[in-house]
């Protein structure tokens, strides 16, 4: 018997368009009578919204030095009633201050800033918990959240430990230091076993910080700057939100979502009215379990100036960009070569939104490099840091276990359930090398909450074999990451079938942080293991 996911596709074969896209529609896939089909839909009558830029409300104490203050922003997360597209009603979804996505934070490396999240949701959820799912047992309340700064190096009190959540009427005060490098985060729900859910009803956001060097490179910014989140949703005809279910109404949870329309910044097949000139995008993958090969009109060429961490040391020109969930790009292209005309953004087969080129800019802008097409051939430096310096190797794996028709009924790391003791204890101000052993049919994005990290390499192995003796033998030569992965990191894909090798600094706090997959049905599904920063003398 062939699985209903094994059917839909695994998450190693979205990036070649097998999933619920207009393209299968096309081909002569059914779908459910109560599914919206967007081939119906008018596209491109919408303006891309842009998320609006979050205020201060006030000071705080720093909890790091007394007598100092740090601005305090206020964040509500509420139910919220949204257009999607034009020609459908309202879409229920739950989001912060109003909008999904998210307003977007925007910031300076090294000053902090303090977050109250004030949970004003209602008591009860409108999407289908499954009660058997370790976190999320009928005993605890229906509607619970915590939102966690994906990238952030975050104490620990503040990095929205899964566990921490809180209910209705309730609310968090976080603090976040942002000593890092110019990046683009993001922060969303990451509440134990209802996360796919609250981030499939909304509940994320883009944060922006920038530095000094980011600034002296003269890139596109202001208006010329674009954030974008992109993630997948199912919709009904009505417009409403849809989540699939397995059959056993006990046990609704399935291995992963794909969906039938694609959202960009909340709009269904948006336009953007461009200038012929640069622009920069600032994109993140925010679906489920969706990955994206994004390209611009008919393969039109790009430069890839960053990944998760900030930019990239140098340029990397490109057709087309694989982005796994969480992962995020930052993409300079150029509409000079494309006045008064129309270019979409595409996935692969399918159509994202279209960018509408003026005939000529609009105003003459200061005659920059960058703004005049060309771009620094250097755009930071990045040391590797070279194997020798890590203290320890640690051998982890990717696994699932499978029921007798090859339905999968849950994943784990390292074999491991979430509430078994804590076994990776880095010390803190050291360097430890990951090798991450995937024993699944599904590529893998893991992500490591705190750190920033470097791909070291990849490389096919016996699978068989090693779950028969737990000998690794190697099948291919080794694969060095791409040019477009050689900055630092904050999520990795790990590819079926192979070691994934990554170099992680431990730095900035102690105290227990998670390690998990970014599919977010295996994160709620004991994909998901906790670490713990330690003192010396204390790891393990």
């Amino acid at each position: 018997m062939i699985s209903r996911r094994r059917f839909l596709g695994h998450a190693g074969a979205l990036a070649t368009g097998l999933s619920l896209d207009r393209s299968m529609f096309a081909a002569g896939f059914a779908l459910p009578p109560e599914a919206l089909d967007p081939a119906k839909l008018e596209p491109y009558v919408d303006p891309l919204p842009l998320p609006s830029v979050l205020k201060s409300t006030g000071t705080h104490p720093d909890p790091e030095h007394p007598g100092k203050t740090l601005p305090l922003f206020r964040v509500t997360m509420q139910e919220i009633h949204q257009k999607v597209h034009r020609d459908l009603p309202t879409t229920r979804l739950w989001g912060f201050n109003g909008s999904v996505p998210g307003p977007l934070f925007e910031t300076r490396s090294g000053q902090g800033l303090m977050v109250e999240w004030m949970n004003q949701l209602p008591q009860k959820h409108f999407l289908p918990i499954d009660h058997t799912l370790h976190g999320a047992e009928a005993s605890a309340p229906e509607v619970r959240a915590v939102v966690h700064l994906h990238g952030g190096r975050t104490p620990s009190k503040s990095d929205g430990y899964p566990e921490d959540w809180v209910v209705p009427g309730k609310s968090l005060l976080y603090h976040y230091p942002n000593r890092q490098d110019a990046a683009l985060l993001f922060y969303h729900d990451h509440t134990m076993g209802i996360n796919r859910l609250n981030i499939y009803a909304g509940m994320q956001g883009l944060f922006l910080i920038r530095d000094e060097r980011e600034d002296s490179l003269n890139l596109p910014r202001g208006r010329y700057e674009i954030p974008l989140m992109l993630f997948d949703r199912f919709l009904q005809s009505d417009g409403q939100l849809d989540y699939p279910v397995s059959p056993d109404p006990k046990s609704p949870w399935v291995p992963e979502v794909y969906s039938n329309v694609m959202l960009a910044n909340g709009k269904l097949m948006p336009y953007l009215d461009v200038e012929p000139r640069p622009y920069r995008f600032r994109v993140m993958n925010g679906s489920n379990a969706r990955f994206f090969r994004l390209s611009f009109g008919n393969l039109s060429e790009m430069n890839i100036i960053g990944s998760d961490q900030g930019l990239l040391p140098a340029p990397v020109k490109a057709k087309r960009m694989l982005l796994g969930p969480a992962e995020r790009t930052d993409i300079v292209f150029d509409f000079s070569a494309h006045a008064g005309e129309k270019i979409l953004l595409k996935n692969d087969s399918f159509e994202i939104m279209q960018f509408r080129v003026a005939p000529a800019a609009s105003t003459q802008p200061p005659a920059t490099s960058t703004q005049q097409g060309s771009l620094p051939p250097a755009l930071r430096t990045i040391d590797r840091i070279p194997e020798s310096r890590a203290v320890k190797t640690r051998r982890l794996t990717l696994d699932e276990k499978m029921n007798l028709v090859q339905e999968s009924m849950g994943m784990m790391l390292n074999n491991t359930p979430w509430h078994a003791p804590v076994t990776e204890k880095p010390v803190i101000d050291t360097i430890e090398i990951w090798e991450i052993v995937n024993l699944t049919e599904d590529t893998h994005p893991i992500h490591l909450h705190l750190v920033k990290f470097q791909i070291l390499d990849r490389r096919s192995f016996d699978v068989f074999l090693f779950q028969d003796k737990g000998e690794l033998r190697f099948t291919q030569s080794v694969q060095k990451p791409g040019p477009e992965e050689m900055g630092w990191k904050d999520t990795v894909r790990c590819e079926k079938g192979h070691v994934t090798r990554i170099i992680v600094p431990f730095e900035g706090y102690t105290g227990r942080y998670v390690w998990h997959c970014h599919l977010l049905e295996h994160e709620d599904n004991e994909m998901m293991r906790p670490f713990e920063v330690v003192e010396a003398g204390h790891g393990a």
